[in-house]
């Protein structure tokens, strides 16, 4: 999967169309997304003993097919790799060609 967590993405279908965000999780076994602040929907938590009921706002996983990584310059672009002189696989954009920062992967 070309996706990593870090990386500034904007929804390109769906409800969310248009929105902007960061990517907080990788699933690729189901070659989907979770996206900080987008795709939300409440969920109702009945009242219990010691807590009163809530309404909490929790994101969905969304479909790779929906995403577009956004390039230096704010525009939706897509990931390639390319082979450095030493041997390492980088990521880049394939509009300019340019290399893509590091993200730090949390795990």
């Amino acid at each position: 999967m070309k996706f990593k967590t870090g990386d500034q993405v904007i929804i390109t279908g769906g409800k969310d169309k248009g929105k902007k965000g960061v990517i907080a999780r990788v699933l690729p076994e189901s070659n989907k997304v979770i996206i900080e602040g987008v795709n939300l929907y409440v969920k109702h938590f009945k009242p219990t003993a010691d807590k009163a009921g809530e309404r909490r706002s929790l994101p969905r996983p969304l479909p790779t097919a929906k995403i577009a990584v956004l390039n230096e310059a704010g525009l939706a672009d897509r990931i390639g790799y390319q082979m450095t002189k030493d041997g390492q696989k980088t990521r880049i954009f394939k509009k300019s060609g340019q290399a893509m920062p590091v993200t730090a992967e949390k795990k």
